[in-house]
């Protein structure tokens, strides 16, 4: 469904499409009170027929990511959490936190909240399973195992110093435990624990007792709850006026792994919001589990099924239980999605204090939900780079981060750069009709008059305000001993002395994590592009080495480091190098030290 303008506001599908549409042409035949203002808005329907329900739903599921429709809802304040990848497949496997759960036929647990919680779980793991750390053929190169093995936490493969088999046996604990198995890991440590004391083995003892210890700690600051078996997500939601707060519950092996939660626009029924919702999550590369709990049924329920399952590779059941502890556990997750929202109701009144007070001091044209900060960043003039970091509604939003590699300017200078970024970004938010009520420069009255004239010139004065953040100074007494640190200054057009804000004040941590945000993403999209140019210097200039031959060399050797201290003999043993381009490449690197 499109309005005037061409936007498409709506995308849905039905088995029987004629009928679906007619209710939303007559008057309470849809019921939902939101329709009435979507057809009043609604000029075209455009009609797409495929041969099967399945078809249309994943058709719909890429239409909605493509356009993210208005009335459809949008999981735009999702993040992805970390999860474990184990390859069984590999003749050493190594644990990796990814992001990104793909159907390529490895083990993943999961999801974390937190990739620094998981991290220092993987931490205690490794000291008792101690599994690899690195890409084997890295570690290959070194001439004696890493550091980690040196510490205990790394049995070594690469140089020899464990058995298939028995890194095997590490293997199927770190799975166990996991996996959520943990009296199954503890009952084979201690029976190994007596076999070798009574072997008189005492050291592999001590060493398998320490291991039970860790486990057991581990396990009690462990806080679950026994669900029942299985993998499951439980879904529950909180309605309050326009919005519905969706939560899901993480189930693993029995045990409540954690939570994660969506605030949404209500425009759908709740049937088509929940469907909507599993689509776009389980389809965004996540742990898809056994069985998915709702609290309402669907009635595409079957054909959402059919779809996990293929993409999982798996059986997966969705279902509305009406009973038991499936029951009991859909109703605490709507207890839990109840307690977010009332969460983040609070929350969202504390932001609105700070916007409104941020409003108020910067006389700003209308209360800031939308505030953008920019940042110039260069050496010398080369590889410069700006930056655009976005607050909405008073949190961050990395999704709407934008950076500029600079055109029009040559050499250092800071102030055309900054014009330039400024009048890209404004001449399209123009188009697109996506402007911010406030832009934060990161600068004093010189970088705040670049932003003044060229918000002058798109003649936006009225609309989006205005200030520049400068950093604090270093102040001292006459005699240079008294040495203070002034507050952040920032400055406004039309006034001599800047404003200040108190010291730990709401308004000044709000924006100068914003500037901090904004210099952080500015430095790294330069150093990236100064490394691209370091490497380009290095290995695109040799004669006769193309893209697949750099990173051929870059795998084998593993870093440009180590292809600048290849011998000779080292190209040539490397497959598929013939000696001829080996020993122009060594001439080239030997020219270039």
């Amino acid at each position: 469904m499109k309005d005037a303008e061409g936007l498409i506001l709506y995308i849905g599908k039905a088995k029987n499409l004629r009928a679906r549409l007619r209710s939303y042409f007559v008057p309470g035949g849809d019921g939902r009170a939101q329709i009435p203002l979507l057809m009043a808005k609604v000029i075209a329907i455009e009609v797409i027929l495929t041969d099967t329900e399945k078809e249309a739903l994943l058709l719909e599921n890429n239409l909605i990511k493509k356009h993210h429709p208005r009335y459809n809802i949008d999981l735009r304040d999702d993040k992805t959490y970390v999860s474990v990848r184990l390859d069984l497949r590999e003749e050493f496997p190594a644990l990796q936190v990814v992001r990104l759960v793909h159907n390529d036929g490895a083990l993943y647990f999961g999801p974390y909240s937190s990739a620094g919680a998981i991290r220092q779980t993987l931490k205690e793991i490794f000291r008792v399973f101690p599994l690899r750390h690195s890409k084997i053929e890295r570690c290959r190169l070194r001439g004696r195992p890493c550091l980690f093995h040196q510490i205990g936490q790394c049995s070594a493969p690469c140089h020899g110093k464990i058995s298939v088999e028995d890194y095997g046996q590490l293997v199927k604990g770190v799975v166990a435990l996991l996996s959520g198995r943990d009296p199954e890991v503890l009952q084979l440590l201690r029976q190994r624990r007596t076999e070798a004391a009574a072997a008189m083995h005492f050291e592999e003892a001590a060493r398998l007792r320490d291991q039970v210890r860790a486990i057991e700690r581990s396990v009690e600051h462990q806080s679950v709850a026994e669900l029942g078996g299985g993998d499951q997500d439980v879904l529950g939601l909180q309605r309050d006026g326009g919005e519905v707060e969706v939560l899901l519950l993480f189930v693993r092996q029995g045990k409540l792994l954690g939570k994660r939660s969506w605030s949404v626009e209500w425009r759908l029924d709740i049937n088509e919001l929940i469907s909507d919702f599993l689509r776009q999550y389980y389809g965004s590369g996540v742990i898809i589990p056994d069985q998915i709990l709702l609290p309402e049924s669907l009635d595409d329920a079957e054909l959402l099924g059919d779809w996990l399952t293929e993409m999982r590779g798996k059986r997966v059941q969705i279902s509305t239980p009406q009973r038991g502890d499936k029951k009991r556990m859909v109703l605490m997750a709507c207890r839990n999605a109840e307690d977010e929202k009332r969460q983040r109701g609070s929350k969202k009144e504390a932001r609105n204090k700070v916007l409104e007070e941020i409003r108020q001091r910067f006389y700003l044209p209308a209360l800031p939900q939308r505030i953008e900060c920019f940042d110039i960043s260069n050496i010398q003039g080369a590889y410069s780079v700006g930056s655009m970091a976005v607050l909405l509604d008073g949190e961050a939003a990395p999704k709407e981060y934008r950076r500029y590699k600079i055109k029009t300017v040559e050499g250092a200078d800071d102030y055309a750069s900054l014009t330039e970024v400024l009048r890209r970004r404004l001449v399209r938010g123009q188009a697109e009709g996506n402007l911010p009520q406030m832009i934060l420069i990161d600068g004093g009255k010189g970088q705040l008059g670049v932003l003044a004239q060229v918000i002058d010139e798109l003649d936006l004065g009225k609309t989006i305000g205005i200030a520049g953040i400068a950093k604090s100074r270093i102040i001292a007494n006459v005699r240079g001993k008294v040495v203070e640190k002034s507050e952040e200054r920032f400055f406004i057009p039309g006034r001599k002395n800047p404003i200040s804000l108190r010291s730990g004040s709401p308004v000044l941590y709000m924006l100068e994590r914003l500037r901090d945000e904004t210099h952080r993403f500015a430095i790294t999209y330069h150093r990236k592009l100064r490394s691209k140019a370091t490497l380009r210097s290095s290995l695109e200039d040799i004669p006769g080495v193309g893209p697949a031959r750099r990173k051929a060399l870059l795998k084998h050797f593993g870093s440009l480091k180590q292809i600048r201290a290849a011998s000779l003999e080292e190209l040539c043993r490397m497959p598929g190098l013939s000696e001829q381009l080996a020993q122009t490449i060594y001439q080239f690197l030997m020219t270039r030290k």
